[in-house]
């Protein structure tokens, strides 16, 4: 009766953190994929920038330079790059211009 214990324990920690994560990526991973259309700047799995110009079934048209594209396979896509207009700074840093800062003087 314990060692039937100790399996159920085993199978819902398996569960917990390794199959329910995975179903989430790839939960998010669909819905990513289902929002390429032309336009859309991504990367591949094989870490290639590109721009989708067509969409088809299971395959896009992708150019990966100025005349240059490709076919690839839906699931060959990464990630989707973020707008310049999403990306904010958030440091709080301020620029400085080269030269403006004096350097302390060190003591040694």
């Amino acid at each position: 009766m314990q060692f039937l214990i100790i399996m159920v324990l085993g199978f819902l920690l398996l569960w917990v953190f390794a199959i329910r994560p995975a179903r989430r990526r790839q939960a998010e991973q669909a819905a990513m994929l289902e929002q390429l259309v032309a336009g859309t700047e991504i990367i591949t799995a094989g870490g290639l920038y590109g721009t989708v110009l067509t969409v088809e079934d299971d395959r896009l048209t992708v150019e990966i330079a100025p005349g240059t594209s490709v076919v690839l396979a839906r699931r060959a896509v990464a990630a989707i790059v973020p707008d310049d207009d999403d990306l904010e700074q958030t440091d709080g840093l301020e620029a400085v211009e080269p030269g403006s800062v004096e350097a302390e003087p060190r003591l040694s």
